[in-house]
């Protein structure tokens, strides 16, 4: 309860900070939004020159995206660790982290928030309603509680491989151009796996499993029951890649050296 209680203690401190600028937040939320109306017009000019990729049609393709983006939007909000190695380790600010009596990863966790990105969110869910009316897609009364269980387990699955890789500074604490190339890699999992070759497919579905944040659970409602069982997996694959870069973490922080010459 008392992590509960320091989480929105943080929130309501955030929510403070950022609303005493309000022209930059809604500047923030509208390059955002910019950005992934730039990636859905990419996505209408492919199907431009042809009605099927592999099999999916332009709609379903739509609303993978849209799903992608819900559990991005999450991870974007709680996860912005693009940068720890050089704030936390080459700067030397983990050596006040470690310094207070709550585990490290949530203080960064905290202090790195931007919940601005679970506007992400909102877009996702419109973009997930508009294809799925072009799609004539029915829905049962449960659907609302899988795809909230999907898109946790979305979420912590592109949450841990972010951990695992914030992860590797504490053993080396060079800079390192990982984690830029990881956002990259992770713009894969919005495409169905089966336009790519097995090698990347493997790679997607059980080494960097970003294939768990978008088709994978996105195939559920789009009644692709082939993959059904994969979307099923999501929730556990969350949990299993969280708790393993969190244990990776804890190892980490053991190895830690200091900032000092």
């Amino acid at each position: 309860m008392a992590y509960v209680s320091i989480f929105f203690q943080y929130v309501s401190q955030y929510l403070k900070t950022r609303l005493t600028y309000r022209v930059d937040l809604v500047i923030e939320i509208l390059s955002d939004l910019l950005f992934q109306a730039v990636n859905l017009v990419f996505i209408l000019v492919v199907f431009n020159h042809t009605e099927f990729i592999k099999g999916w049609t332009q709609n379903e393709i739509i609303f993978i995206y849209g799903f992608f983006l819900v559990p991005y939007a999450i991870f974007g909000a709680f996860f912005n660790i693009w940068d720890f190695n050089e704030r936390y380790i080459v700067k030397g600010e983990m050596d006040r982290i470690l310094t207070r009596p709550i585990h490290s990863l949530f203080q960064i966790i905290l202090e790195r928030m931007e919940l601005e990105s679970l506007f992400g969110a909102i877009t996702g869910l419109s973009i997930m309603i508009y294809a799925g009316l072009k799609l004539d897609l029915s829905f049962s009364w449960y659907d609302p509680f899988i795809l909230v269980a999907l898109v946790l387990g979305g979420a912590f699955v592109y949450a841990a491989i972010f951990v695992l890789i914030a992860s590797i500074s504490f053993w080396s604490d060079s800079p390192t151009s990982i984690m830029p190339m990881m956002y990259n890699i992770g713009n894969y999992g919005r495409y169905p796996v089966d336009i790519y070759n097995k090698v990347i497919r493997f790679v997607l579905t059980w080494i960097l499993p970003f294939a768990f944040v978008g088709v994978y659970p996105a195939a559920y409602f789009l009644g692709r029951e082939e993959w059904y069982m994969y979307a099923f997996m999501t929730p556990v694959m969350g949990i299993v890649f969280f708790g393993f870069s969190v244990f990776m973490w804890n190892i980490g922080v053991t190895k830690y050296r200091g900032a000092g010459n």
